[in-house]
């Protein structure tokens, strides 16, 4: 057959009939799923899409705009520059680590088959623990964009009318709504969704561009020794300068998680094998570049630090200051939660497949229930239902704590870096061991001798990184202000426990790896 561009780019000559025969087994495949489970989903995502999705995903730049108070109070402008260097590298590895295991299985359950197919040994132990680990991480990594959008508009609100004295279940209330939109749009108007990430990946360039540009040349300067030498460690209550900086990390480290969400559509995408892997490092590699160029103009046009430090979104103090506009100012921030909702589209999608494929394999209680695909719109409508009514569950924490919007940052984030953890473990020890009868079924994508070295390396980013996530921004620590992400993950794991010892090793299927032709 004639292989098109992007397959010669990306493969040796002779894999191209080789990946083609495979996506027709894989095809093969879904129709036998279709049988058992009750329904199958179309391949309609191409090249194209596939890099928008995990593009506009991420939004790391704006992710960021709406959270660097974090670091402003916690390692200030140390953490942010030379974080943002530090967790793009690192992210880099991860993702390269998780892609080389995309490339040889390219499934929505991803994470959970990884680690039940690689696990020295208890494979289905480990398949069903990291399931629920990944799920519930994706499903508070969804819940963090209508947090984004409510912080947005909260702040808006307050800047605009400055009486106006926002309570806590009003947060909780916008979140609800901006809930809606995408699980209707998922199923209703699924067609519309690959323009829409086009033009919100047009969004997330030109805004950025705008952006940019408009501080430069409209804003004070900031001096290059408060930008690059500027250690933060006595606003807090966290004394000690190398935890500030480690707690600060949240800003750049959060907003670069989530480049797994292509995976999680696999079944919808055309020559999975191949884009996926491309769509998750180049995602990673484009966000981490433009989160570092957008964090470091931010800090040389930041104007009055302390007028931005005391508003409840310091990045409208940014542009107020620069533009001396309300009327500009309101237009760069709402453009920010226009980014963050076409961003919800995609990750709401991405953990209704997930949610669908753990259910397929008996991963969740009522299995059967949330592993139906509706026949008429193509989709796993039970699990957007489950999705759906766990992030209104999830909202009312805003209600009860007032530094919830940490939590809806710092849960996601920790949640996901454990889920990428443990695939990259069992990788790796699978990599050095001289016993295991069956070579690796490596596909398109290889790192070779390079890959225990990724590897090793990415696991101790992720091990760096975990130990800051849970612990809180501020001291003292009370009821209100407390971090409860690290207790709500211990939650999760010990619920995946008992549902272990009741009824999950029985019920749960370990997940048998699409293998491929030979490619050596």
């Amino acid at each position: 057959m004639v292989a098109d561009k992007d397959i010669e780019l990306t493969t040796r000559a002779n894999e191209v009939d080789e990946v083609a025969a495979q996506e027709a087994i894989d095809d093969e495949r879904v129709k036998a799923e279709k049988e058992q489970a009750g329904g199958a989903l179309d391949r309609y995502i191409n090249l194209v899409s596939a890099i928008n999705f995990s593009f506009i995903l991420q939004c790391s730049w704006e992710a960021a705009a709406v959270t660097f108070q974090f670091s402003l109070s916690n390692g200030g402008p140390a953490s942010i520059v030379y974080g943002s260097i530090f967790s793009t590298i690192g992210t880099v590895l991860v993702a390269v680590s998780l892609a080389e295991m995309a490339s040889m299985d390219p499934t929505v359950g991803a994470q959970y088959r990884w680690s039940a197919t690689f696990a020295p040994k208890w494979n289905r132990f480990f398949g069903l623990m990291q399931g629920w680990i990944t799920v519930f991480a994706w499903i508070c990594s969804c819940t963090s964009n209508p947090a984004l959008v409510s912080n947005v508009i909260s702040g808006l609100v307050i800047f605009n009318y400055p009486d106006y004295v926002p309570q806590r279940w009003h947060i909780t209330l916008i979140m609800w709504a901006i809930t809606l939109f995408p699980f209707f749009a998922n199923f209703w108007f699924r067609k519309v969704l690959n323009p829409l990430e086009a033009v919100g990946a047009i969004c997330h360039v030109v805004f950025f561009i705008v952006s940019i540009i408009t501080l430069i040349v409209l804003a004070e300067r900031s001096t290059a020794e408060y930008v690059f030498t500027t250690l933060t460690h006595d606003v807090s209550g966290w004394t000690n300068p190398a935890a500030s900086w480690g707690i600060g990390l949240l800003t750049v480290v959060y907003p670069l998680t989530g480049f797994d969400g292509v995976l999680h559509m696999s079944d919808e995408v055309k020559k999975a094998r191949i884009r996926v892997p491309r769509s998750m490092i180049t995602s990673v590699v484009l966000n981490g570049v433009m989160q570092f160029a957008y964090m470091l103009t931010v800090l040389f046009c930041i104007g009055d630090v302390d007028l931005v430090s005391s508003d409840p979104l310091p990045i409208i103090q940014v542009y107020y200051q620069a533009t001396k506009s309300k009327a500009a100012t309101n237009l760069f921030v709402v453009m920010l939660a226009i980014i963050f909702t076409i961003s919800f589209f995609n990750v709401f999608a991405s953990v209704s497949r997930l949610a669908w494929a753990f259910s397929r394999d008996n991963g969740l209680p009522f299995s059967a229930f949330f592993a139906k695909v509706n026949p008429r719109f193509k989709m796993p409508i039970n699990a957007l239902m489950l999705i759906g009514t766990c992030l209104c569950l999830l909202a009312l924490i805003n209600i009860g704590s007032s530094t919830a919007f940490n939590a809806f940052i710092s849960l996601p984030a920790l949640a996901l870096y454990i889920s990428y953890f443990f695939p990259i473990l069992f990788l790796f020890i699978r990599r050095v061991s001289r016993s295991h009868p069956e070579p690796i079924p490596w596909g398109p994508f290889q790192l070779g001798a390079l890959g225990p070295i990724v590897n090793l390396a990415a696991m101790c980013y992720i091990i760096f990184i975990i130990i800051w996530l849970p612990l809180p921004t501020f001291l003292p620590v009370d009821g209100l202000s407390m971090n409860y992400a690290g207790p709500i993950i211990g939650a999760v794991i010990l619920g995946a426990l008992l549902d272990w010892c009741i009824s999950g090793r029985k019920r749960f299927q370990v997940p048998i790896a699409r293998h491929r032709p030979d490619l050596g």
